[in-house]
């Protein structure tokens, strides 16, 4: 008699196919509410998947802009042998590195450029829209966070939230349009464009502006912050 006290009825591809299903159920879902985020701010469906599509592929495509070099501190390790016993002495010495500062395309040049089309599209709302930058480039700097080796990180979700609190007081008369680029622009300047002095002492070899940390940010704060107005 089996000792078994979990008894699975089905076989691990029974599961996994369910694990798939799920996850493509997730998606669909998410992808209908950026589209209808989208839909909210004036875009078509067509330009819409074309906008998510290449936010996606872009955000894997880093363009070169300058390299910056810094000297920093480095670790370096001496073992020396006494009486049979092996001592560590850190050692440190100063050296130059360079880092290579990128544009990322999906996290920085597509939302920007969808940013100064819809104010292009609503100039009533610029005024409000740039203050809401202000306030979200603020609040962003204050809470993002350097982190060796990978740039500049920023909690997602605190900047659609100011943003959508911003466009919900300024009575600009397109709130969706203020949101998205208070959101979008807040947290790709607070986050990445304020701390340019602090990458190059990161010690990464790649800086991307709009990349690695601060994508999630940006792109969520734009979509985030239209759905909460």
């Amino acid at each position: 008699m089996s000792r078994k006290t979990i008894y699975c009825p089905h076989n691990y591809l029974v599961f996994a196919v369910l694990l798939l299903i799920l996850v493509l159920v997730i998606g669909l879902i998410f992808i209908g509410v950026i589209g209808a985020a989208f839909a909210d701010v004036g875009f078509s469906p067509a330009l819409t998947a074309l906008i998510l599509v290449a936010t996606f592929v872009g955000s894997y495509i880093n363009i070169p802009i300058l390299k910056l070099k810094t000297t920093i501190p480095m670790i370096k390790e001496e073992f020396v042998r006494f009486f049979g016993i092996v001592y560590r002495i850190p050692q440190v010495e100063y050296g130059e590195t360079t880092t290579m500062i990128a544009v990322n395309m999906g996290g920085a040049l597509i939302p920007a450029f969808v940013s100064f089309y819809l104010l292009w599209k609503q100039p009533s709302a610029i005024l409000y829209a740039l203050a809401g930058v202000a306030v979200v480039t603020v609040v962003t700097h204050a809470i993002a966070r350097p982190v060796k080796g990978v740039g500049i990180t920023t909690p997602a979700f605190v900047p659609p939230l100011v943003a959508a609190f911003l466009a919900y007081l300024l009575p600009s008369g397109a709130p969706r349009v203020v949101a998205y680029v208070s959101g979008v622009l807040g947290t790709l300047i607070g986050a990445d464009l304020s701390n340019l002095s602090v990458i190059p002492k990161l010690g990464a070899p790649v800086a991307s502006i709009g990349g690695a940390g601060t994508f999630d940010g940006v792109f969520l704060s734009g979509i985030i912050a239209v759905l909460l107005v």
